[in-house]
């Protein structure tokens, strides 16, 4: 496949990628993130999981998601937001940072073409991380044990030539406490967005990509989820006026894009720290 140049997006928003778990698919995002060149982006939450992080599991995929968004930072040609969420809570207290072209919030209003665009990781709504944070970090242990075993069951479906499958996603639509949940989450975004004058709420947490008009007796709102990098592989990008779901599985210049040979060796941490100030450093990529 021949090589084309990187497509130009306005806005690119990223969530619930958690780096540092056996379920985060490092190699398919590098891949996505050598296709595009966003002017802004938006990191919005859980993007490294500290909940489930441990020193001996940072694949150098993983390194190498973190040295190409260092990259971008220090060339400077787009605008980096990190929004904190439940898993990378632990940086909230470092909200109001800035370095140059990269700032850390916990939420961020941004001005689309004379609309406003409210963007916020989601977790505030959920009850379980309010009130009870250790049964939402059980919870989280046994979401990784469930993508350990979907890792194991799609190795065996693409042995026979089918599809990918998610097991939580079943899972998930089948669950009628689920479905209520997310509809829900959804539905209370919407409802603070409209009272507030928003023409969009942007989230993610809840792994469940989505780009809907909800409209409600006080007026009506654009609700979009950006999705993650465990199970949907998806992302939101906003060009020219236009909102659009983006979809890996659709994408296959990018699933053919090659990348650095011996990328799954594990990195110890003075070798980490040393990239990626080299990297921040040089300002390049690779």
């Amino acid at each position: 496949m021949a090589k084309r140049r990187k497509r130009e997006v306005e806005l690119v928003v990223l969530s619930d990628i958690h780096l540092g778990t056996y379920g985060c698919h490092s190699e398919e995002l590098l891949r996505y993130l050598k296709t595009i060149k966003p002017k802004r982006l938006v990191l919005n939450g859980d993007i490294i999981d500290m909940w489930q992080f441990s020193k001996r599991y940072w694949p150098k995929s993983h390194m190498l998601v973190i040295k190409h968004l260092t990259g971008l930072i220090a060339k400077g040609n787009t605008k980096i937001t990190y929004l904190t969420g439940n898993h990378d809570e632990m940086l909230r207290k470092f909200a109001g940072f800035r370095l140059g072209n990269f700032q850390i919030e916990n939420k961020k209003v941004i001005a689309l073409n004379g609309k406003r665009a409210w963007l916020f990781h989601g977790d505030v709504f959920d009850v379980t991380m309010r009130y009870s944070k250790w049964i939402a970090r059980l919870g989280a242990i046994g979401y990784d044990l469930l993508i350990l075993l979907n890792a194991a069951v799609n190795f065996i479906s693409k042995s026979l030539g089918r599809g990918r499958i998610s097991l939580s996603k079943r899972v998930k639509d089948s669950v009628k406490q689920a479905v209520t949940f997310i509809n829900n989450f959804e539905q209370t975004a919407a409802e603070i967005a409209i009272t507030n004058g928003y023409d969009y709420v942007v989230c993610g947490h809840i792994h469940h990509p989505e780009m809907r008009k909800i409209v409600t007796p006080k007026g009506e709102v654009t609700y979009l989820n950006s999705g993650d990098w465990v199970e949907n592989l998806t992302a939101l990008e906003y060009h020219q006026g236009v909102w659009r779901i983006y979809r890996y599985q659709d994408d296959l210049y990018a699933q053919n894009i090659k990348l650095p040979k011996h990328m799954r060796g594990d990195l110890d941490n003075d070798e980490i720290f040393k990239d990626l100030v080299s990297e921040f450093l040089s300002g390049k990529t690779k």
